[in-house]
């Protein structure tokens, strides 16, 4: 259901889904993230079954038991309190909407934790929670998150999953989470803070997340990666470590949701998923260099036994290959894959089920989902199609004629759900810039854009080292996605969307009243000069004040 609101006396009444709440306009909510709150539920409802079977198994293994138990007899129903179910932790509650819809359409779950730290906020979660009669399975909690779970790292006291959904970044809560949530349970963190991680200040994102980003068009899957990494590090450090289930960009932020165990031999490859990045400031081409490597050392009692070791390096030179610039050098980042396959299977299965076809955002959750099963899972990072050209300022060439040309070489490509004109790919940059320049042979670039000391004159003078494919189609170019129309990269959800601010009333007619506040603030009224007059070697001003100052126009919305 989509969202509404109605005033009920000093309160309004917001509709989500399953959810009914009241809130006052001081309590934060934010009605674009209904996108993620779809998407979470769909991917605890599948958790939710896969953490029942594996309990099961488990189970049936100390019992000595084979059989295999039926799809039936592991059905379970939402807002049902199960004792063997899920122990959820909702750290930053707010308005507890999102805690009330886990709990009115997530089978499997004994119990969720809903936590803020401000009072107010608490009262509102315990009357929503009366009003929509969840009390049952919702307890409210008034405390500090990360007091809250530091007090929970006893394994009796351990949660199944904790929803971490922080204005800005979450780097601070890690530690408490990857300590008391059990072994194998679910987090589902989200990072608002998108300037810092796509490059806009390296020296705030290496603070905040120990990893230099670098301003590339793939910042937002860098920024997956560095939040990938930021937890695995975190982990490492009491002997667990981490799978990622699932990775989004969407919007203004990035979720992930990722199952944390425990292993200390699995922690020494933690090196072998990180890598430094390079790239060169001309052409922007990427180069990854692993800060370990894993090497096969078998023996008769081990067969599978592996080596840790480090790579040598450094795996560019001075200067680039391509175009002769230098390189600027960021990392580490997570390089290992973003998602799960099996996972996604059975995700995608959960969301083509009658129960979730309700959800609002289901066509985009769809469509989004299926581009990422379409990703290359091994290839990190991508270039985009338009930023290429650009570089060579080359007329555009077509999505479909450049992937065909890739898939008739040889090699894979795929589209990355974080960007549209996103090209991920096995082949090197070199057959990227080979196949550029066929293009140029068809498409030449003007004699006046060839200068000295420019990528485009670097790359384009050679010659390209084979022949590429640009006149048939290959029939694997245009992606199942792309040709059902599926909602792949939706527009802006609404005009002022974004994370929102504490000091703008959310829930209000008038949200985002600061933004409309501060347009134009730094644009000063434009008075005419006043005639000045030279005396000697000094300008004087006729003006009434040489120090008097323009005041600066102030946009207000009645």
């Amino acid at each position: 259901m989509a969202e509404e609101t109605a005033t009920t006396g000093p309160l309004k009444t917001i509709r989500e889904g399953s959810a009914e709440i009241l809130v006052a306009d001081h309590v934060f909510y934010n009605p674009v993230q209904e996108f993620n709150r779809d998407l979470s539920i769909c991917v605890l409802t599948t958790f939710s079954r896969i953490y029942q079977r594996e309990k099961s198994e488990q189970s049936q293994r100390k019992n000595g038991s084979h059989e295999k138990t039926t799809e039936e007899e592991t059905k379970l129903e939402a807002g049902v309190k199960y004792e063997n179910g899920l122990r959820i932790l909702e750290a930053l509650s707010a308005t507890g909407l999102r805690s009330i819809r886990y709990a009115k359409e997530i089978p499997g779950v004994k119990e969720i934790i809903a936590n803020d730290l401000s009072k107010s906020a608490v009262e509102s979660i315990e009357q929503n929670v009366k009003h929509n009669q969840i009390d049952h399975l919702i307890k409210p909690s008034f405390n500090d998150a990360m007091t809250l779970m530091y007090m929970s790292t006893k394994p009796e006291n351990h949660f199944t999953a904790i929803d971490l959904d922080p204005y800005g970044h979450p780097t601070r809560f890690l530690d408490g989470a990857v300590q008391s949530i059990e072994d194998g349970g679910l987090l589902l963190i989200t990072a608002t803070d998108m300037a810092v991680l796509a490059g806009n200040s390296p020296e705030s994102c290496y603070v905040k997340y120990g990893s230099v980003p670098l301003k590339t068009k793939a910042c937002h899957e860098m920024a997956l990666r560095i939040l990938l990494r930021c937890i695995e590090t975190t982990a490492t450090r009491y002997g667990r470590y981490m799978k990622p289930l699932l990775s989004i960009s969407a919007d203004f932020y990035i979720r992930v949701f990722v199952r944390i165990y425990t292993g200390k031999y699995a922690c020494k490859k933690s090196s072998s998923k990180q890598s430094m990045v390079f790239q060169c400031t001309g052409c922007e081409a990427l180069t990854l260099q692993p800060l370990g490597v894993l090497k096969p050392n078998p023996t008769e009692a081990n067969p599978q036994q592996i080596k840790f070791g480090i790579p040598t390096g450094p795996f560019v030179g001075s200067r680039c290959e391509h175009c002769n610039h230098q390189h600027h050098m960021g990392g580490p980042i997570w390089s290992a894959p973003l998602h799960d396959e099996e996972f996604l299977d059975e995700l995608l299965d959960t969301i083509e089920q009658e129960d979730s076809k309700r959800l609002t955002t289901i066509r985009r959750i769809y469509g989004t989902l299926t581009v990422i099963r379409e990703e290359l899972h091994d290839v990190p990072l991508y270039y985009a199609l338009d930023r290429m050209c650009g570089i060579l300022k080359l007329e555009s060439i077509g999505m479909l004629t450049l992937r065909s040309a890739l898939l008739h070489a040889g090699y894979r490509v795929s589209y990355s759900h974080a960007s549209r004109t996103s090209i991920k790919t096995d082949a090197p940059i070199s057959v990227l810039w080979d196949i550029l320049r066929c293009w140029h042979r068809l498409h030449p670039v003007k004699e006046d854009r060839f200068l000295e000391g420019v990528p485009l004159t670097a790359i384009l003078r050679k010659e390209p080292s084979q022949e590429y494919n640009l006149e048939d189609i290959h029939p694997e170019a245009n992606p199942p996605s792309r040709k059902e129309s599926l909602s792949r990269f939706p527009e802006n959800p609404t005009a002022h969307w974004g994370p929102g601010t504490r000091a703008t009333q959310m829930v209000s007619d008038n949200k985002m009243l600061k933004s409309a506040q501060n347009q134009n603030k730094r644009k000063q009224k434009r008075t005419p000069k006043a005639e000045t007059k030279v005396v000697g070697n000094d300008v004087k001003d006729d003006s009434e004040s040489p120090d008097r100052k323009v005041p600066k126009t102030i946009t207000t919305d009645c």
